[in-house]
C-alpha cells in the first residue's frame, strides 16, 4: 500500500489553498476568527460541560477517574446531498442487521444458506441461546444503533463497525450543539443547519412505538447499572430530556411476568425499558447468576412479551468484527442488493490465508479483537513498536480467531484547535439510527470523534480523543442563498 494524503473535509483536496466552494463561508469564519478567540470559546464550552458533570471514566486510570471529553470549536459539515446518501446506506444496514438478528434467533435461514459459517454464531459469546425463539414486540431488535462511518475521499464513506448494543455518544452531540448554538451563533447564520434537539423526543416516540401489544399509554424507563458507570451523565441526561424515570435495578421487580416499578405512591407497570446493561449482568436467573444490576425475572417477562427492551437481548453479537466482515454478504441476503455504504477491506484471521497474509504485513495494518471496543485490544501497525508487532504476532498465532485485520486509512481530516493554532487533526463519524414499529429515522448529525494527537488515528476519548459538533446542510446550505424568510439560527435549529 502506497502512502495516501488524507482528505480535508474543508479544504478539499490535499495542497487547495482554497475551501471547497460549499463551505466558503466556514473558511472565511476560521481565517477572521483570531486563534485567541477560538481558544477562549472553547475553554468556555469546556468549563460549562465541567460544570454539567459531562465526564466519562477511564477504567484503571489511577490519575483521573473521570474527566471531560476535550471539545473542539471548529465544526465538521455534511453537505446536504453528502448526508441524503449516507442516511440511505445507513437505513439499508440498520434493517439488514435487525433482519439478522431475527433470523438468527429464529429460523436460521442465512446459516442454512451458508452465507455464514455456524461455528461463527455458536461459538460466539455473544450469541445468546437463552433468548433464541424469543421475538421482541413488534419484531424489533436494534431500536438505536450507533454505526461507526470512515471518510477518505469527497465521496468515499466506509463503515468502520457497527454498535446494536448500547451506543453510546448521542448526550455528546446534543450538549456539542447546545454550546455552539450559545458560542457561535454567527455559524448559524451562515449555514441552514438541520436541527438535533429533537432526538430525546424522536427516541420516546421510538420506544413508545415498541410498546407490547394493546398498551395504551406505555410506561417507559431507563435502566442504568448506577452512577459509577462510565456514561452514568447520558443515562440521567436522556432519562430527564424525555421526562421518563432513570431506574437502577432495586427500583424494579418482576412479578407473575409483568415489570413493576416501585415508587412512593405504590408500585407501576412497566411497558419499555432502555436497558443500558449489558446482556451478562441483566437477569440473574438467567445471564450472571452473581449479577446485582439486574432485575431477577426481567427475562421471563420479556420472553412473555409484557416488556419491551430496548436494544433486544442477544445483539451484541451484531457488534462481533468477525460477524462484520460479513456485512456486505448480510446486507444482500436480507435486502437483495448491493449494500450502498461499503466495509473496509477486512481479513479474517481465523481463515489461514488471511493469517499468512497479515502476519507477513503487521506493520502495514490494524488489528483489531473481535470483540473489542474503545480502542483497547488494537494494534495500528505504521506506528506501533516493534516489540508490540512481536507481541500481536505471538497472540495471532495463538489464537487467530480471535482478530481480524484492515488497511490503515487515510481517514479524511478537519482543521482542529492545537497548541500550535489551527492544524488537520483525523476524525470519524457516528451517526444515530432509530428504528420503531413506524420505520427507521436517521437523526441529522451525529458524534464527530477526532484525534487530537497529530498524525494519530485512534479517536477513542479513552486513548485522548476529543469530539466535535456535526453540521448536516440543509437543502441549500449557505443561508446567504435562500430567500431571508429562511435564513435565521431560529429557522436552522428549530426542530
Amino acid at each position: 500500500m502506497g502512502k495516501r494524503h488524507a482528505f480535508d473535509e474543508i479544504m478539499g483536496q490535499s495542497g487547495s489553498a482554497t475551501p471547497r466552494p460549499e463551505l466558503a463561508a466556514l473558511g472565511r469564519w476560521i481565517d477572521e476568527t483570531p486563534d485567541g478567540e477560538l481558544r477562549r470559546r472553547q475553554q468556555s464550552a469546556e468549563a460549562t460541560f465541567r460544570q454539567l458533570g459531562i465526564t466519562f471514566a477511564v477504567y484503571g486510570d489511577s490519575d483521573a477517574s473521570e474527566r471531560i471529553i476535550p471539545f473542539d470549536i471548529v465544526p465538521r459539515i455534511f453537505l446536504a446531498d453528502e448526508w441524503a446518501r449516507l442516511s440511505e446506506g445507513l437505513i439499508q444496514r440498520v434493517e439488514a442487521i435487525n433482519a439478522f438478528l431475527d433470523d438468527i434467533y429464529g429460523a436460521r435461514k442465512i446459516l442454512d444458506a451458508g452465507v455464514l459459517p455456524p461455528d461463527l454464531i455458536f461459538g460466539n459469546p455473544q450469541f445468546r441461546p437463552e433468548i433464541a425463539g424469543i421475538r421482541p414486540p413488534h419484531g424489533i431488535w436494534a431500536h438505536i444503533c450507533g454505526i461507526d462511518l470512515v471518510r477518505t475521499g469527497p465521496d468515499e464513506f466506509f463503515v468502520l463497525e457497527d454498535n446494536a448494543r448500547t451506543p453510546s455518544g448521542v448526550s455528546y452531540m446534543l450538549e456539542n450543539r447546545e454550546a455552539m448554538l450559545r458560542l457561535c451563533p454567527e455559524l448559524f447564520r451562515e449555514f441552514r443547519v438541520a436541527a438535533v434537539d429533537s432526538y430525546p423526543d424522536r427516541l420516546l416516540e421510538t420506544m413508545k412505538s415498541v410498546a407490547p401489544n394493546g398498551v395504551v399509554a406505555p410506561v417507559c424507563v431507563v435502566l442504568t447499572p448506577g452512577h459509577y458507570n462510565s456514561a452514568y451523565y447520558e443515562h440521567s441526561f436522556l432519562a430527564d430530556s424525555m421526562g421518563i424515570e432513570l431506574v437502577e435495578a432495586a427500583d424494579l421487580l418482576v412479578d407473575d411476568d409483568v415489570v413493576w416499578m416501585r415508587t412512593i405512591a405504590g408500585r407501576v407497570k412497566v411497558d419499555v425499558i432502555y436497558r443500558r446493561i449489558d446482556d451478562d449482568y441483566l437477569d440473574p436467573l438467567v445471564f450472571n447468576p452473581n449479577s446485582m444490576l439486574g432485575v431477577p425475572g426481567l427475562i421471563s417477562a420479556y420472553a412473555a412479551g409484557n416488556v419491551a427492551l430496548i436494544n433486544a437481548p442477544g445483539n451484541g453479537i451484531a457488534d462481533d468484527k468477525a460477524i462484520y466482515s460479513y456485512m456486505p454478504e448480510i446486507v444482500k441476503f436480507y435486502s437483495g442488493a448491493e449494500p450502498k455504504l461499503p466495509n473496509v477491506e477486512t481479513w479474517r484471521c481465523r481463515e489461514p490465508q488471511a493469517l499468512k497474509y497479515v502476519l507477513d504485513h503487521l506493520e502495514q495494518l490494524v488489528v483489531k479483537l473481535v470483540d473489542g471496543s474503545g480502542g483497547y485490544g488494537m494494534l495500528v501497525g505504521p506506528t506501533a513498536t516493534k516489540q508490540e508487532i512481536e507481541d500481536f504476532r505471538a497472540a495471532l498465532i495463538a489464537e487467530p480467531h480471535r482478530y481480524i485485520a484492515q488497511p490503515t486509512l487515510a481517514l479524511s481530516t478537519v482543521p482542529t484547535l492545537s497548541d500550535a493554532g489551527l492544524s488537520p487533526r483525523h476524525v470519524d463519524f457516528r451517526p444515530f439510527v432509530l428504528m420503531g414499529s413506524k420505520g427507521v429515522q436517521v437523526v441529522p448529525g451525529g458524534l464527530t470523534r477526532v484525534a487530537l494527537k497529530e498524525g494519530s488515528l485512534v479517536v477513542n476519548s479513552s486513548q485522548g480523543g476529543g469530539t466535535k459538533d456535526s453540521f448536516v446542510l440543509m437543502d441549500g446550505g449557505n443561508v446567504q442563498r435562500q430567500a431571508q424568510s429562511h435564513g435565521g439560527m431560529t429557522q436552522s435549529q428549530g426542530a
